[in-house]
């Protein structure tokens, strides 16, 4: 589902900036063209995308990957690293200039929405990270599709919902009203 206007770019606040480029229609299932740039040493942190592919092919710059438990490696211009669904993973910008990269990610759900309100209240916050009430709300609805790997299983299954709860008490999570349902 299209919910915005392609380019559509995200900006952290931190270092990473995505640009949706389009939307794609594909009989295969649907995905998003995406551009990324990224300041030497900045990257997300160990992440998995359940029910995402997602493949980065190095136009600028050099890249770090490195898949939970593996040791880490190096893409150089030309070159691609991709990340199957489910796989948990992260990258960095590994060189002294910043990283470009052209991919895709596949299918698309909501991806978009996500990183979205993730970069929002990240660079609402400082850059440091996103606020807690919108974490613990974003991570807890899209957990059948997201997941931060760094995130202790105790905060994500037990402090998470009770931050969503008071939030919504509070009337934290009016924003979100028109959220996507998660892919289940």
């Amino acid at each position: 589902m299209e919910r915005y206007l392609y380019p559509h770019t995200i900006d952290n606040g931190s270092g990473e900036q995505i640009t949706f480029v389009k939307y794609v229609k594909d009989e295969a299932g649907d995905y998003l063209e995406v551009e990324n740039t990224v300041t030497p040493n900045a990257g997300p942190p160990m992440h998995v995308h359940w029910k995402q592919e997602e493949s980065l092919t190095v136009v600028q710059g050099r890249i770090g990957v490195q898949i939970l438990g593996e040791g880490e490696q190096f893409f150089e211009v030309g070159q691609t690293a991709t990340f199957k669904a489910g796989v948990p993973h992260r990258f960095w910008s590994a060189g002294t200039e910043p990283l470009i990269c052209k991919g895709y990610i596949k299918p698309a759900d909501n991806i978009e929405y996500f990183l979205t309100e993730i970069f929002k209240s990240t660079k609402a916050n400082g850059g440091e990270r996103p606020g807690l009430f919108d974490s613990a709300y974003l991570t807890t609805k899209y957990k059948s599709e997201f997941e931060m790997s760094e995130i202790p299983a105790f905060v994500k299954k037990v402090v998470f919902p009770v931050i969503v709860f008071v939030g919504t008490l509070l009337g934290k999570y009016g924003k979100y009203k028109d959220a996507p349902d998660a892919v289940k």
